[in-house]
């Protein structure tokens, strides 16, 4: 599915793989967020942290009706508050989209797949 824009120069469709995209890229700049992990833990194996280029993989984006969803697979630093890290990151999310797509976003979903130890 697309999310379609339309104003006075024309149309734009830009596709969840792309909000996907923009979504782990706002993330991964928060504090306490380690990395992305895999939405799909039972085909991928273990937990794994995603590197940039599959940052989509741990992101699904949802269109019901005009409302967007976005649930997003994280490992969380240890020694962080995970509810903070968590409002931080679905804060973040929705302000990148909003300037970025002009999208707003109904809701953003944490998943916590794992605490990793950061090395300092």
């Amino acid at each position: 599915m697309s999310i379609e824009v339309i104003n006075e120069f024309g149309k734009i469709d830009i596709t969840n793989d792309v909000i996907a995209q923009v979504v782990g890229e706002s993330a991964i700049e928060c504090y306490g967020i380690v990395g992305m992990a895999s939405k799909h833990q039972i085909r991928d194996g273990l937990t794994e942290i995603l590197r940039k280029e599959n940052f989509a993989r741990g992101v699904i984006v949802r269109n019901i009706g005009d409302d967007t969803h976005i649930d997003m697979h994280v490992i969380i630093g240890y020694g962080t508050k995970i509810s903070e890290v968590a409002y931080q990151v679905q804060s973040k999310v929705k302000y990148t989209l909003m300037k970025t797509v002009g999208l707003s976003v109904k809701s953003v979903n944490i998943f916590v797949q794992g605490v990793r130890v950061t090395n300092l």
